[in-house]
């Protein structure tokens, strides 16, 4: 895995220059406090549809203080599995950058980790239990190729259910023979799998480059949310 390089093309500098001033006026955009304000500069920048997926987004978190955790996991996995794959080549000319879940909603499109951490995030900003999710790199074994989906632990130790960009169906750890899991983490930790069904505390999750780097670039969209 490679770290996000450091330099801009303009179409990015021009998106995180707009994220970065739009923030700043202390809108918070991954839970249900997305102003009318941001729904109207994004519909300015990028058009009405971009702006009603980020509407979208606001809607879902609204929404959820009535959903069970099923329900929660279904939206978001269906809601964000509508973007566009793509490679970061083609997006973002870099071989591997992580993108925010914003600059995910408004280029509407990513490769396997921008649908892993938005889907992160979203269940987060929907109350899900943090303890419970896991970001986790694993191989494709039909595709011969890494790959990153989002598991979500029902309990300690439970079998953990998939939520993924490939098969669009959430489906238990061992109904995905086709995934060999490497590791996974969180906000916090950092695990290594020992079988699908185990794995082991590795350390910090900061410890991972483009993780660190991707909550650095949200702490300037955005405030903190504890």
């Amino acid at each position: 895995m490679q770290a996000p390089l450091l330099t801009l093309n303009n179409t990015r500098l021009g998106l995180w220059l707009f994220l970065l001033l739009l923030f700043c006026v202390g809108t918070n955009a991954y839970h249900s406090g997305i102003s009318d304000y941001l729904i109207k500069k994004i519909a300015e920048q990028h058009g009405k549809v971009t702006a009603a997926r980020v509407e979208k987004w606001r809607q879902l978190v609204d929404s959820s203080v009535d959903m069970t955790e099923q329900e929660k996991l279904k939206e978001a996995n269906d809601f964000l599995n509508n973007a566009r794959f793509t490679s970061d080549m083609e997006q973002w000319q870099q071989r591997d950058y992580w993108a925010t879940p914003l600059e995910f909603l408004i280029e509407d499109a990513g490769d396997c980790e921008d649908f892993s951490i938005a889907k992160y995030f979203l269940l987060k900003a929907m109350g899900v239990d943090l303890s419970k999710l896991r970001i986790s790199y694993v191989k494709a074994l039909s595709l011969n190729q890494a790959h990153m989906v989002l598991s979500f632990y029902p309990s300690p130790g439970a079998i953990p259910l998939i939520l993924d960009n490939l098969n669009k169906r959430i489906l238990p750890a061992d109904q995905r023979q086709d995934l060999k899991p490497v590791y996974s983490f969180n906000a916090d930790d950092l695990w290594l799998a020992h079988s699908r069904n185990l794995s082991v505390k590795a350390g910090a999750s900061s410890q991972l480059g483009p993780w660190a780097e991707l909550n650095k670039r949200m702490e300037f969209e955005l405030p903190a949310r504890h």
